[in-house]
């Protein structure tokens, strides 16, 4: 295949999965045939029918309803989740770059001491004690992520501040607020699109996790997370109880990196830590 052809073409398959996700999402409200909390004993662990295409749950919810409502939380949470941490951790990390000195120790030494704990286990922890709900899984995001995106925009600040035209600007007297702003961010835009679209993929994994674990979204809001956690007791006589959710989460997160490895072909990025995220 044409080497650029194949960005195009993961572009094109990422816009056609994540756009078909976000649709059916939003109109979740006009699509979903039943409530998706509308329990009915009598029909509970049915396999597909005409009433309900999907099938239904141990509590006789409606799984074709639950998992057009499913998206939702999940990927609001990670979009804001991977919004925050690369907010904080390109202001960490620009500011590390570009002013240098005890700056950069102090950011530096933050930053790696986030990093050099396991992420996970410092989510659980976190979420763990501050209880389940969704400000404080997104607060255990945010704490777990937001070094990785530091590490990045510091390496590349470093080099693009001492690039010759940063030189001939500051001897025209230019300040550092024009700096960063009209030409520093721009050179960093690149990177961060690819990360943001790799690290969204890896938050809606860790929202899948802690929610499994019960120490995210609870019940009985309809997420797909939720929905593997609830299939637990009967996923074996009743496989689409586990097979629908997660086929929902496998579509995302395969959108997801596509788009990611679409963009980082597309707009030339050559770091290593887009391809190790």
């Amino acid at each position: 295949m044409n080497r650029k052809k194949k960005p195009d073409l993961q572009l094109a398959a990422a816009a056609v999965l994540l756009g078909s996700i976000l649709v059916l999402s939003l109109l979740a409200p006009w699509l979903a045939p039943w409530d998706p909390n509308a329990t009915d004993m009598q029909v509970r662990l049915q396999g597909p029918s005409p009433d309900h295409p999907l099938g239904t749950d141990a509590l006789g919810r409606d799984l074709l309803s639950r998992a057009l409502w499913g998206g939702r939380a999940s990927i609001l949470l990670a979009l804001g989740a991977t919004l925050l941490s690369m907010s904080l951790g390109g202001l960490a990390g620009l500011a590390a770059g570009w002013f240098g000195g005890p700056v950069d120790w102090c950011l530096t030494v933050l930053s790696n001491i986030f990093q050099g704990l396991p992420g996970t286990c410092l989510m659980v922890a976190i979420a763990g004690t501050l209880g389940p709900g969704v400000r404080n899984l997104l607060l255990a995001l945010v704490l777990t992520s937001w070094a990785g995106f530091s590490r990045v925009v510091r390496t590349e600040t470093l080099r693009i501040r001492e690039e010759a035209y940063m030189e001939g600007l500051r001897s025209l007297g230019a300040g550092p607020l024009r700096l960063i702003l009209g030409h520093a961010l721009p050179q960093l835009a690149a990177g961060l699109a690819v990360l943001f679209a790799t690290r969204a993929g890896r938050c809606v994994l860790s929202i899948a996790s802690l929610s499994y674990l019960g120490l995210g979204i609870s019940p009985p809001t309809p997420d797909w997370s939720v929905m593997i956690r609830d299939a637990r007791l009967n996923y074996r006589s009743a496989p689409h109880l586990i097979l629908v959710p997660g086929l929902c989460i496998f579509l995302l997160l395969l959108g997801l990196n596509l788009l990611g490895d679409a963009l980082r072909e597309r707009l030339d990025v050559r770091t290593g830590e887009a391809r190790e995220w």
